[in-house]
């Protein structure tokens, strides 16, 4: 076997025929697919493997799902990335995943998501980090990780093809499924869940998590059911204070933990493809991405999440606060760019003792975007403050809005003033030297406020045996333990703690 690449101007994609009669006798794989836009011409990037006669192809497979009826059960609570793939592995280790999920299914959720977009109504319980999916379910779906380090991403993305995702994430170097696709997706990994003998269980929060001395766990919802299983996986993401205030309330161990905040900067599309492209963008292409990172007085501030042709969604999980979010659909067809800028924030940033303080830190700067548009007459709950980029940058109230995607609308703000200072300055920094063309502009627009990133709390676990050190069989999984960020990581670490709990 032997690889190569093949390239081409953006304004011309190889043909399969056209690469087929090139093969001569061999048979080529295609295993990447990339876009490299860092010439004056951009380029289309194709890596292939070639297999003389005789030489056999390797291909992955994923592992076999058991029938689980009637097998030991393992409680999974949440059912976001990281307890959907747990569950999965559970399934091919023999073991009856028992899922707990405080939310509504992935379709009944998009009314009370509605309903957060239009009247600024939070249900705590499902919104757009609660729910069957996670808050990956409704971001895009990117799938950037590609490290091997902590698994085999091929197990995460081949699973999701199966269960309806395009094959194209299985060669494309930034893939994403799309928030119109991935609803289908999750519905199907449930139903192969349960019909290999698993659990499902929706409007179930979890409120009390106890052991006995036998080593049986009870695992106890709001609604007064209990559920019972020697081994329990915490998958409860990343937006989930009730959680760690239960396993403090218990005498567990928590951690404060790094995490970054900022503002969802929206561009016109037309923009970023041009700066990215060279002006050579044309309908057809992918929309452009971007991506950058500075270090800004001994913090990292850098671009997350960001979502071509993309819409802005709000992101509360309660009431009187304010967090933004982005998502696109799979064609990224949309008229307008965001994405995350955020300033990496670290317990020695923020005054106080205990594992609480980053998250309180991040629940007060969400409080006070909600307090300002409460103040200065917002129609809906949900209206988010933002300022024209070089407008922040100079310290001037922007006198006019631009269109944007955020349907619960936008006021005029001083973001500059009402973010922290720690905050507010670097990104001020920051966004004059960014390295693109166009970017530091006042047709961009900021707003506030970009505060989920990651949880500001770890739940410690042993290294060894994932176990959360407070409690032996209870497995803290994912970005909600602080051990993962996004939709393949998290699902890799969720993989992780099953095989760990299934020993």
């Amino acid at each position: 076997m032997r690889e190569f690449e093949i390239c081409c101007p953006l304004s011309r994609e190889p043909r399969l025929k056209e690469i087929e009669a090139r093969a001569g006798g061999e048979r080529w794989v295609l295993r990447k697919r990339s876009i490299d836009a860092r010439g004056k011409e951009p380029l289309w990037r194709y890596r292939y493997e070639a297999y003389g006669p005789g030489e056999e192809i390797e291909e992955y497979s994923a592992p076999e799902y058991q029938d689980v009826h009637g097998a030991e059960p393992v409680i999974v609570v949440g059912s976001g990335p990281a307890g959907m793939f747990a569950a999965l592995k559970l399934l091919t280790l023999g073991r009856r995943p028992i899922i707990l999920e405080r939310g509504k299914d992935v379709h009944a959720r998009k009314f009370d998501m509605a309903a957060l977009s239009r009247e600024g109504i939070v249900n705590p319980d499902s919104n757009y980090c609660y729910g069957e999916g996670g808050a990956g379910a409704f971001s895009d779906g990117k799938l950037y990780t590609r490290s091997s380090k902590r698994g085999d991403v091929r197990e995460v993305l081949h699973q999701l093809v199966a269960f309806g995702a395009s094959k194209d994430i299985l060669i494309d170097a930034h893939p994403h499924i799309g928030s119109d696709k991935l609803p289908v997706i999750v519905e199907n990994i449930r139903k192969c869940i349960t019909e290999h003998g698993g659990e499902y269980h929706f409007g179930a929060r979890v409120v009390a998590v106890t052991r006995g001395d036998d080593g049986v766990f009870e695992v106890r919802t709001a609604g007064g059911e209990i559920y019972s299983a020697r081994k329990v996986i915490l998958a409860t993401g990343h937006s989930a204070r009730d959680i760690y205030e239960m396993l403090s309330d218990g005498g567990g161990a928590l951690e404060a933990k790094g995490f970054a905040l900022g503002v969802r900067v929206e561009h016109p599309q037309e923009k970023i493809n041009w700066c990215q492209y060279s002006g050579k963008w044309k309908p057809g292409v992918p929309a452009a991405e971007y991506s950058f990172v500075e270090q800004v007085d001994g913090r990292g501030v850098f671009s997350f999440c960001m979502c071509p042709g993309g819409i802005l969604v709000p992101s509360s999980t309660e009431p009187d606060t304010v967090v933004l979010n982005g998502m696109s659909n799979s064609g990224r067809s949309g008229k307008f760019a965001n994405a995350g800028v955020v300033v990496q924030i670290e317990p020695e940033d923020v005054p106080g003792d205990g594992p609480f303080k980053l998250l309180d830190f991040q629940h007060g700067v969400e409080a006070a975007m909600y307090r300002w548009c409460a103040d200065n007459g917002a129609p809906n709950p949900m209206t988010a403050p933002a300022q024209r980029m070089e407008d922040f940058c100079l310290g001037k109230l922007s006198k006019t809005m631009p269109e944007t995607t955020y349907k619960p609308g936008v006021l005029s703000a001083p973001l500059h003033e009402i973010l922290p200072s720690i905050v507010a300055e670097r990104l001020r920094k920051v966004f004059p030297r960014v390295k693109m063309r166009n970017y530091y502009t006042n047709a961009a627009l900021l707003l506030g406020v970009e505060s989920r990133t990651s949880s500001p709390v770890r739940i410690p676990r042993d290294p060894e045996t994932l176990e959360y050190v407070s409690i032996p069989g209870l497995y803290p999984c994912g970005e909600g333990a602080g051990y993962s960020g996004g939709i393949v990581s998290s699902a890799i670490d969720g993989i992780r703690c099953a095989q760990a709990a299934a020993l």
